[in-house]
């Protein structure tokens, strides 16, 4: 309810089958011995160089070009077996061979095999074949990774793989197991290269609880600006004696006294707006005692609570209805930032600014004349104070003030069914694919909001960046053991207080799921980015068990293992 109270690299997959190896090996036994049973064959007359018996390596040297002259074993009227011993015939044929390798690689795979028999001689080989056992299955860990074959001037050399990926065995399974974790979604980012290190579902759409407010954020930089304010106004009524309090979507304004700071930084009071009003109305003699006020809250229109929430949300106070006239989220506590709302924030509004007039006999519902003088104006904090507030302490009501405002400015609407189309219009700047997005509140507090962590950890990529305004988000979130909801003592604590200031992050919860989305300073120095969705059947202590694999996360860094 947006309350914020070792795994091995898939290398070995690259083998072939343990029947397709025998086959193969069976195979090439097989010429080998072909090869060699000739060339012993060969040199057994006397008569016959054993360079003769080495044929198919001359046949390759020669094929290179190569003017390397041959030992002949007839030179010295030794036998063939001897000869093949001789230094000179060795010499011979390893300079061959170095000459294959670096012309021809695919020959000289081929003629290593014979040139290894005949520097072993016919004898040799003999006892070898007699003893060989049969293949056994090579183990892939204890097998040394063979030297890199020398390559020709000019010739391309393949591309190797980097280092990070055969590096990448920091496994979070036992982390991501835990049944606390319900349905688990997850997605982490490289934010340096955008490599995707680990993925659970992360392409899916799902809800998001209070993350939501990271997109609403986004989008309110980009379409109202960081500096944008929301004004509340007062002018005359059509009927003499009338002033209309004209709401401007502002849900901070305050009915403290000013200098007494409630929830919300920086809000404007409506004593300061009252004392406006009054001095403007008494200044012209021809006004008549100031006696009815005229609430105008059209700016928003549609239903005041979206559908799909839960009436406790509001009873609980975590919502208020979404009016563009409120005092205070509408708590029954200015001061608190969990209180309890009302089923009419319009009404107690106007009823607080009538208090600040007096003399006021009348309140009722209207609209304001077109082209009334203004009696008085006050403005809201800025769009980056309030992401600050909606984000820090997941404010739903400032983050509901910010998608409606973001839906008129868009051009979309000013009701519920206009925040998709404002917010998505808001994000498209930012070149993330919004596609499969679904966005009924700015709050997330809905079960119908649908968002993939995909979406969030490329979002986060830019918002770690600050591009454009996007610092003012990064400057914003929780930080764990340090700032806002991820400071609470159920957050972060035990052994995930290892992880704590580089867990920048928002939280999420409502009845059907926690979530957590955000950036990791990773004990190795790579930036992460991250979204973990924990859907279902979730408990308190669920979030417990996300902090535990994001502290995974942060501990693996880019050797982080997607198995």
């Amino acid at each position: 309810m947006n309350h914020e109270p070792d795994a091995t690299s898939d290398r070995a997959g690259d083998e072939p089958s343990p029947g397709v190896r025998d086959d193969v090996l069976g195979d090439r036994m097989t010429g080998v011995e072909s090869a060699a049973g000739g060339a012993t064959a060969e040199a057994s007359d006397p008569g016959q160089p054993a360079a003769d018996a080495a044929a198919p390596v001359q046949a390759a040297a020669e094929a290179s070009d190569s003017a390397e002259p041959t030992a002949e074993a007839s030179d010295s009227g030794e036998s063939a077996a001897e000869a093949s011993d001789s230094p000179a015939h060795r010499a011979g044929v390893l300079a061959r061979v170095r000459g294959i390798v670096r012309e021809h690689p695919v020959v000289a795979a081929v003629a290593a095999g014979v040139t290894a028999l005949l520097l072993l001689g016919p004898a040799a080989l003999a006892a070898g074949a007699a003893l060989r056992p049969a293949p056994a299955e090579p183990v892939a860990a204890a097998t040394p990774a063979p030297p890199a074959p020398a390559v020709a001037p000019g010739r391309a050399v393949p591309a190797a793989a980097p280092a990070s990926v055969a590096l990448r065995t920091c496994s979070v399974a036992d982390r991501a197991a835990d049944g606390r974790l319900a349905n688990l979604q997850a997605q982490v980012v490289n934010a340096a290269t955008g490599e995707v290190l680990y993925d659970r579902g992360g392409s899916t759409p799902s809800r998001t609880a209070s993350v939501m407010k990271v997109l609403t954020s986004a989008a309110a930089l980009s379409v109202l600006g960081p500096d944008y304010r929301a004004t509340t106004t007062v002018v005359k009524g059509s009927e003499p004696g009338s002033a209309v309090l004209v709401g401007g979507g502002d849900v901070t304004l305050s009915r403290t006294p000013s200098g007494d700071e409630g929830v919300y930084p920086g809000a404007a009071h409506l004593d300061d707006l009252a004392a406006q009003v009054r001095a403007a109305w008494d200044a012209d003699p021809s006004n008549p005692p100031l006696t009815k006020l005229v609430l105008d809250a059209s700016y928003f229109g549609g239903d005041e609570w979206q559908p799909s929430w839960l009436v406790k949300e509001r009873d609980d106070g975590y919502q208020a209805n979404v009016t563009a006239l409120m005092v205070d989220g509408d708590r029954d506590d200015p001061y608190s930032n969990t209180s309890p709302r009302s089923s009419d924030p319009i009404g107690r509004a106007g009823e607080a600014f009538a208090d600040e007039l007096g003399g006021i006999q009348t309140i009722e519902r209207g609209t304001a004349p077109a082209g009334a003088a203004q009696l008085g104006a006050v403005s809201s904090p800025t769009v980056a104070q309030l992401i600050d507030k909606a984000l820090v302490v997941s404010d739903n009501t400032a983050a509901e003030m910010l998608a409606r405002l973001v839906a008129i400015r868009s051009g979309s609407g000013n009701d519920f069914g206009a925040i998709q189309a404002g917010v998505l219009q808001g994000l498209a700047g930012y070149g993330v694919d919004t596609a499969g997005i679904t966005i009924v509140d700015g709050s997330g507090l809905s079960d119908d909001n649908a968002v993939p962590p995909s979406y969030l950890t490329r979002l986060f990529v830019k918002i770690n960046a600050r591009e454009g305004a996007l610092g003012v988000i990064m400057d914003g979130l929780p930080v764990a053991g340090q700032r806002g909801s991820l400071s609470y003592s159920d957050r972060f604590s035990g052994d995930n207080a290892v992880a704590d200031g580089a867990v920048i992050a928002k939280t999420g919860w409502i009845d059907t799921g926690y979530t957590l989305a955000g950036v990791i300073n990773a004990q190795d120095g790579t930036p992460l980015t991250f979204a973990i969705y924990a859907l279902g059947d979730v408990t308190d202590d669920t979030k417990q068990a996300i902090d535990t694999l994001a502290t995974g996360f942060y501990l693996c860094g880019d050797g982080l293992s997607n198995r």
